[in-house]
């Protein structure tokens, strides 16, 4: 069974429902400072998916120019076996469009890689700016908090003084 408060329950009870409500603030903001980073976190996740996507993209143009690669050299092979004795210009023609496709692979792994290099920058650039802002708004509340946590440690010391208490030897 509880104790009962003789005669000084309405003080007792004005100072909980303060502290009370201060906690439900600086629990408020803590919540809402936890929603943003899971919100960002999510942001973050869908970067990345997009990322992994362009990459995959990218092993798949790779793996079609491979499988391009393999059919002019199944055709040139073909070429080589039919016109070799009479046609050494086709030949030289072959040879022409297989340094043209490489160097249009070439250039398009290049232009892609180009991308996903300015698109891994440009992720990092927005998680470091996210991440700072995380940084800066729980900075600020950080501050917040401990200048309540100090008002209401210094409003303490005053009611033990007031009672005649020294708040060092407690």
């Amino acid at each position: 069974m509880a104790p009962r408060n003789r005669g000084k329950g309405k003080k007792g009870g004005k100072q909980k429902k303060k502290k009370n409500e201060a906690e439900n603030e600086v629990e408020e903001k803590y919540r809402k400072a936890v929603l943003e980073v899971d919100i960002l976190k999510e942001h973050l996740a869908l970067r990345r998916d997009v990322a992994r996507q362009v990459k995959a993209d990218s092993e798949g143009l790779k793996q079609r120019l491979l499988e391009l690669e393999r059919e002019l050299e199944m055709s040139r092979d073909d070429k080589k076996d039919i016109y070799e004795a009479t046609c050494r210009e086709a030949i030289q023609q072959a040879w022409a469009e297989r340094e043209q496709v490489l160097g249009e692979k070439d250039r398009t792994i290049a232009e892609l890689q180009g991308k996903i290099d300015a698109m891994e920058s440009e992720y990092e650039k927005i998680l470091h700016g996210s991440l700072d802002r995380v940084l800066s708004k729980l900075a600020a509340a950080q501050g917040c908090w401990e200048k309540e946590a100090t008002a209401m440690h210094t409003e303490q010391k005053e009611r033990l003084r007031e009672f005649g208490l020294n708040p060092l030897e407690i």
